[in-house]
Parts: structure tokens; sequence; C-alpha cells
């Protein structure tokens, strides 16, 4: 079985916000139009004073403003399976791997796009 996880770097290189929010755009819509991928795993780094950077503050905006078109925004930090978006989107797309599961991480945003067909 495949990941049903798509995973893009927005952080290296650093990119423009307008940039950074094309590729999100674009990776939303292969994941629509995937049989396969349910879940888009954005890598976007964390700044370099670890409060956030112009990176994270962008993909995270931006899921906000789209949030209406997803069925969870998990930030890194709360990426557990303890925490209730990210147990229920494990039970929905099954127990792939993922070495970012249960390690609290600001640098990534983990977005469930779709249910499982």
């Amino acid at each position: 079985m495949s990941s049903p996880m798509l995973t893009i770097d927005v952080a290296h290189p650093p990119r423009h916000p307008d940039h950074v929010e094309q590729e999100l755009l674009d990776a939303w819509q292969k994941i629509r139009n995937s049989p396969d991928l349910c879940v888009l795993k954005i890598v976007h780094g964390h700044g370099s004073k670890g409060r956030g950077g112009a990176t994270k503050e962008t993909v995270r905006n931006w899921a906000f403003r789209q949030r209406g078109k997803f069925l969870a925004i998990i930030p890194g930090e709360e990426y557990t399976l303890l925490q209730d978006q990210t147990a229920r989107m494990r039970k929905d797309v099954g127990a792939f791997p993922d070495p970012d599961l249960d390690i609290p991480n600001p640098g990534i945003t983990v977005i469930w796009v779709r249910e499982q067909p």
C-alpha cells in the first residue's frame, strides 16, 4: 500500500510567500485529483530563532483561510495520536509510517484534505 500522504518542503530553499501559496494550492489540487492521496504534510521550518518564521506564518495563514476545504489542520506541535484530529485522521486513512508522528515538530503542518475513498 502506498502512503496516503503527500509531503512538500516549502522551506528549502526559502521562497517568496506568493510562491509558497502557489505550491500549497498545487499540492492541494494534486491530492483532490488523486485516487490515493488524502493528507498533505508541509515542511515549512520554524524560523531561525525557533519562534516561527515567515514561511511558517505563510503556510498556517493560507491553511486558515482555506480551512473550509479541509477536514483538519494539525500543527506539527499537536501531531500526536493523543490529539483527537490526528487520531481520527489516522483511523480513516490508515496506519502508514510517518517519522514525524508523535514527535512535536513546530516546523511542519499536517492537513487532512479528504477522507479515504
